[in-house]
């Protein structure tokens, strides 16, 4: 069964950013690619029942165990080594990439305390737009009390339109609330 972010992708999005981007070819419509969310461990490196708490928020909130990044290489002054766990992150694609931006539009903007839309300079000039939650309670999987640190995570959404103006209506037309500029 298809995500009901899909279907009205391609029922309503696609038709209309054809007509709105003047393409041709129904094949040079953007659409996402996939979602990263991503969590840094900032201080709390060496702390193991902090990094166990953080993959648990990652597997409620992305529904996929995350992945444990590594340092490339060595900085001294914020006590980093070459090799050592330094974040998680989760790439979503597919029916589980639909599900969440559904769920993320619908329930988990609603839901963020003094939100005024998203900021439509966070594009990155390729059409990829990237956001970040200062806590993850924002979240209906995370309850109050199951949140005994509060921390942020960014998300990633990476698209095939190949500049900002092209991402930001892709995003538009599938429920992204955008600030006026």
């Amino acid at each position: 069964m298809k995500p009901e972010l899909y279907k009205i992708y391609k029922e309503t999005v696609v038709p209309a950013l054809k007509v709105e981007l003047g393409l041709k070819n129904i094949m040079m419509v953007p659409k996402i690619e996939k979602v990263v969310l991503n969590i840094g461990y900032g201080r709390n490196t060496k702390d193991k029942a902090f990094i166990e708490r953080l993959e648990k928020t990652l597997t409620l909130i992305s529904g996929q165990k995350p992945v444990h990044n590594k340092a490339k290489k060595s900085i001294s002054n914020f006590k980093i080594r070459e090799g050592m766990e330094i974040g998680a992150s989760v790439t979503l694609r597919g029916a589980k990439m639909y599900e969440f931006l559904y769920k993320l539009v619908n329930l988990t903007f609603p839901r963020v305390r003094d939100f005024r839309g998203l900021d439509p300079k966070s594009f990155d000039g390729k059409g990829n737009f990237t956001m970040g939650f200062k806590e993850q309670l924002a979240f209906p999987e995370i309850s109050g009390e199951s949140a005994d640190n509060i921390h942020g995570l960014q998300i990633i959404v990476n698209t095939t339109a190949g500049n900002n103006v092209a991402g930001m209506a892709l995003l538009s037309h599938m429920g992204f609330p955008f600030r006026k500029k």
